[in-house]
């Protein structure tokens, strides 16, 4: 694991720890952009989304695994925990109790 991605494994665990072990995507995101210093039309540019896109997705706006996975390859982040992140929020608006785990299968 690279430094970049340690640091980020570390952020994602503090993250989950101020938001009771259940991150979503949206604060995910939000978190980022933040971190990074970002207003919501830098991120929109660099998602290639409108400003208004942005801020509905840190609202909880839902967001397909697969527009997750290109978010997360935009940003420099894990495509894995993104997709993970996006099929988590669909299983707790469906008031499930279920924990998604997401993996790329073994070659």
């Amino acid at each position: 694991m690279t430094t970049s991605s340690t640091s980020k494994s570390r952020a994602r665990k503090q993250l989950e720890s101020i938001y009771g072990g259940s991150l979503s995507l949206g604060a995910l995101i939000a978190s980022i952009r933040k971190g990074e210093g970002w207003s919501l039309a830098e991120m929109a540019k660099r998602l290639k989304v409108t400003r208004a896109h942005v801020a509905a997705i840190e609202r909880g706006k839902p967001v397909a695994p697969q527009t997750a996975a290109k978010y997360a390859k935009v940003l420099g982040y894990s495509q894995e925990q993104f997709v993970r992140l996006s099929l988590q929020d669909a299983v707790h608006r469906a008031r499930l109790p279920y924990k998604v785990e997401v993996s790329l299968p073994a070659e």
